[in-house]
């Protein structure tokens, strides 16, 4: 099966791969551009010059383009989201807003255009946060709590998104069908500048931006199983308020140093051999807003269980190992960090 399509944040990482899948099974495919001025670098990194792709500018926080983008479209991905602007003090509503409001106007011009089926980009940041057990396994039926202390404006953002989009789909959303894919942190080789802030972790190891380790760890995906995940969901039946989390193991960021040292060679000569004490890392925080993100981490396990989408359809991501590998071999072969 293949129709019209619209795939929102078409420049992105995720939404880049997305794009390139639904092309070679045949999909017409249109994609939102926060800046239309881009859509020939967007064209060039996907390799996708035809017609078959056709970008619309629209944007989460107006009403502006989104009509024309939905106009004959059967299905959406919507991947926009914002993410943390790495400024070292931002108010969390920066995020919370826009994915929220966002995700909802997405939703009326969907139904408005009269799109069958409505996939969602969320994220296992709106399942594991905010508990009282944190260091167990996390399912489908899971959810972050909001309001706890310590969850990050971009768990906010996630969880408050996808809770909004539920209730919006069960007050308005008629026939059209939604379902959500909540994946962990994403891996996998870069199309281009344009990827998510989990890049940064690769980014950081293999290019001397950290001088060691600390007691974090990541559940690892590929960004390429997450795609296959989200078109396996437009297609597939009974997807109607469904949800699968696209998780691999939980692994410590030492080990993901470990395996870039050892893969990469000469190559990897920058990776970080030593561990970084907490109070460290604390300190280091103060400074980096990325860091602010993840310092409540310290020490925690925070492992979801992929087993829905593997009995619903046979998916599983690929070794984590190779993500990380090809993720750090495309940063060098870009330019984008220099070893």
């Amino acid at each position: 099966m293949a129709g019209t399509v619209l795939v929102t944040g078409g420049s992105g990482y995720i939404g880049g791969y997305v794009i390139r899948q639904l092309v070679a099974e045949g999909w017409t495919v249109r994609a939102t551009l926060r800046s239309p001025g881009r859509e020939a670098e967007v064209r060039a990194a996907l390799g996708v010059p035809g017609p078959e792709l056709a970008f619309f500018a629209a944007d989460l926080t107006s009403d502006t383009g989104w009509a024309e983008a939905m106009a004959g479209c059967s299905h959406v991905v919507h991947v926009a989201s914002p993410i943390p602007s790495g400024r070292a003090k931002y108010h969390e509503d920066e995020l919370i807003v826009p994915a929220r409001d966002g995700t909802l106007r997405a939703l009326r011009f969907a139904k408005a255009a009269g799109v069958k089926r409505f996939v969602q980009t969320s994220s296992i940041a709106a399942i594991v946060y905010g508990h009282a057990d944190p260091d167990r396994l996390f399912t489908e039926a899971d959810w972050s709590d909001v309001t706890a202390p310590g969850v990050s404006a971009y768990a906010k953002s996630k969880t408050i998104a996808e809770r909004a989009a539920r209730d919006w789909i069960a007050a308005e959303g008629g026939a059209m069908e939604y379902c959500t894919i909540n994946p962990s942190l994403i891996l996998g080789p870069v199309l281009g500048p344009d990827f998510t802030i989990t890049i940064d972790i690769i980014k950081r190891l293999i290019g001397g931006g950290v001088p060691g380790y600390p007691r974090l760890g990541v559940a690892v995906v590929d960004v390429r199983d997450v795609a296959d995940l989200h078109v396996r969901a437009l297609t597939a039946p009974g997807m109607a308020g469904e949800r699968f989390i696209a998780a691999g193991p939980f692994m410590a960021i030492r080990d993901v140093g470990a395996i870039l040292r050892d893969r990469l060679g000469a190559q990897g000569r920058k990776v970080p051999t030593r561990n970084i004490p907490d109070f460290v890392l604390r300190v280091m925080a103060l400074f980096d807003a990325a860091l602010q993100e993840v310092v409540g981490e310290l020490g925690r396990t925070r492992s979801a269980s992929s087993a829905h989408a593997l009995d619903r359809f046979g998916w599983k991501t690929r070794p984590a190992e190779d993500s990380i590998v090809d993720t750090a071999r495309s940063l060098i072969d870009l330019g984008i960090v220099k070893v």
